[in-house]
C-alpha cells in the first residue's frame, strides 16, 4: 500500500511529514509513503501578516484540499495551524507524541534584553505576553521559515526573535535558543509542538492505521487546548493561548489541567485561568474559555484586535 502525504514544502513541514511517514512504516512495514508538496497561500504571501490573510487556515487550506480532491490520502500539519472547527469530509485521525510546546527567545534572554530592545514576532499572542513582562520592548513583524527568522537577529535593528522551541529541536537548531520560556511566562499557542494528521472521515482502514501511531496523552492535551480555542471563537489574530498537562500521579492521563490566557493586544491586560478535570478534555478547555469570557472580563477584549 502506498500512502500519499500532503504537506507544505518548508524544511520544517517536510521534517514533520517524514516523521509521520517513519511512524507509519514502523507500524506497518508493508506501507510505502510518498509526499505531495503543496504551496499554501500563507507561503506565497510572506509580505502580509497572517491575521490579514485570514488566520490559521492560510497554512492548511490547500493541504486539506489535496486530500478532499483525492490528490493525497492524508495531510500532516503543525497542529497549531489547524483551525479549531473541523472541516466537513476530514477527521483529525492522529496526534503523534508531542514535542516541546514552549516558545524560545533567540538573541538574548527576556531579562537580559536591553531597554527598548526590538523583538521580531508575527504573533500577537507572543507580543502581548512579552509586553506584559517587559513594557519597554518594541516589536516588529517577521515572516518566513525558521532559518530566515534566525537570520533576522542583528539586522535592521532587530535584537531578538521568538520561535517555537519544537521547530528548533526538529531542525537541529536548539543551540540558537538563548532562553526557552516557561509557560508561566509565555503561555504557548494552542497545540504548539504537536502534529495533526487528517484523513477522509470515511476512510476506515486509514483511520485504523493512523490510530496505531496516536499518542493518547498528547491527544488529550491537544483536544483540551483546541476545545479552549473553539469556545473562544478565536484564531491567530487573537492574543490567546492555552497549555494542557496531565495532572494525575505519574502522568495519569485520567486527569488534565488546562490553563488558558486571553490578553489585550498591547499587553496591558493579561487574563489567565486554569481548570483541573478528570472529564472530557475538550469540555475542560471550553470551561476555561467560558470563565475568561464570562467571569474574567475577557469578552471586552475580543474587540481589541490588531
Amino acid at each position: 500500500m502506498t500512502l500519499r502525504i500532503a504537506t507544505r514544502g518548508s524544511e520544517l513541514a517536510l521534517w514533520q511529514a517524514h516523521h509521520v511517514a517513519d511512524l507509519l512504516t514502523a507500524a506497518d512495514p508493508g506501507v510505502d509513503v510518498e509526499l505531495v508538496v503543496v504551496r499554501t497561500s500563507g507561503d506565497r504571501r510572506l509580505d502580509v501578516p497572517i491575521w490579514e490573510l485570514g488566520g490559521k487556515g492560510v497554512f492548511v487550506a490547500e493541504v486539506r484540499t489535496a486530500v478532499l480532491d483525492g490528490d493525497a490520502d492524508l495531510a500532516v500539519h503543525s497542529a497549531k495551524d489547524l483551525p479549531a472547527v473541523p472541516l466537513d469530509g476530514l477527521v483529525l485521525a492522529c496526534v503523534p507524541e508531542r514535542a516541546d510546546p514552549r516558545d524560545a527567545l533567540v538573541g538574548g534572554t527576556l531579562d537580559g534584553l536591553a531597554p527598548g530592545a526590538l523583538v521580531a514576532t508575527g504573533s500577537v499572542r507572543r507580543r502581548a505576553q512579552l509586553a506584559w513582562h517587559r513594557p519597554d520592548l518594541r516589536f516588529c513583524g517577521v515572516r518566513g521559515n525558521i532559518a530566515t527568522r534566525l537570520g533576522k537577529v542583528g539586522t535592521d535593528g532587530i535584537d531578538a526573535v521568538v520561535v517555537a522551541a519544537a521547530a528548533l529541536d526538529r531542525l537541529g537548531l536548539s543551540a540558537h535558543a538563548d532562553e526557552v520560556l516557561d509557560p508561566t511566562v509565555l503561555l504557548p499557542q494552542v497545540a504548539q509542538g504537536a502534529l495533526a494528521v487528517e484523513c477522509g472521515e470515511d476512510d476506515r482502514s486509514l483511520r485504523s492505521l493512523l490510530a496505531g501511531v496516536e499518542h493518547a496523552p498528547s491527544r488529550r492535551c491537544v483536544d483540551a487546548e483546541r476545545g479552549f480555542l473553539a469556545e473562544l471563537g478565536g484564531d491567530c489574530d487573537l492574543p490567546a493561548g492555552a497549555h494542557a498537562t496531565l495532572s494525575g500521579p505519574s502522568g495519569d492521563p485520567s486527569r488534565i489541567e488546562v490553563t488558558g490566557l486571553l490578553a489585550s493586544a498591547d499587553g496591558h491586560v493579561v487574563l489567565r485561568h486554569a481548570v483541573d478535570s478528570d472529564g472530557d478534555p475538550a469540555a475542560a478547555g471550553r470551561q476555561v474559555a467560558r470563565h475568561l469570557l464570562d467571569e474574567g472580563g475577557g469578552a471586552a477584549l475580543l474587540g481589541d484586535r490588531p
